[in-house]
């Protein structure tokens, strides 16, 4: 089997860095299109990777973990729209439960931890580096640069090409 050498720092043009970056700066599009809509984020970081996914191995990775990671964080933050919105509307005095509250906090909180994390990333990015965020990195790198891409990589290079027989007639 072969192996996929990993791009340098050095080796990535500025321009591949700064589309890199640009994937996770599409966590700030739901703040900038204005709340509450939560999976304005998820589309744009959507749109992004498949408009970025055939441009480079490494700005692919970088779209493209920045995309899995928008589902978590959209699912959260849309049901706490949700939740929001159906106490607003269906109760007179906006009866919130401590589960509301409860569920408030872990979302607040795991807002914050992918904040950071998307800086972090967004930062590494900039500089030619392959950040890994937990799980998502993993899934990220297989797809671009481990077993997955070595196996689509190796059936890309044995298939025979289809236009090999010119049409009857000639």
């Amino acid at each position: 089997m072969g192996k996929i050498i990993l791009p340098q720092p050095n080796e990535i043009s500025k321009k591949e860095k700064e589309d890199a970056m640009g994937a996770y700066l599409m966590m700030f599009a739901a703040m900038g299109a204005g709340l509450p809509l939560p999976f304005i984020n998820m589309v744009a970081s959507l749109v992004y990777y498949f408009i970025n996914k055939n441009r480079s191995r490494y700005v692919a990775f970088h779209s493209y973990q920045s995309m899995i990671t928008q589902i978590p964080i959209s699912i959260l933050n849309g049901t706490v729209v949700i939740w929001l919105f159906r106490n607003i509307f269906t109760y007179e005095n906006w009866q919130f439960s401590t589960a509301f509250f409860i569920y408030l906090g872990f979302v607040i909180i795991w807002n914050i931890i992918y904040t950071v994390l998307s800086i972090t990333a967004c930062i590494k990015a900039r500089k030619g580096l392959l950040y890994y965020m937990f799980l998502f990195g993993t899934i990220s790198f297989d797809r671009f640069y481990g077993n997955s891409a070595i196996k689509q990589q190796e059936m890309m290079n044995t298939k025979k090409p289809e236009n090999n027989i010119p049409p009857s007639g000639y």
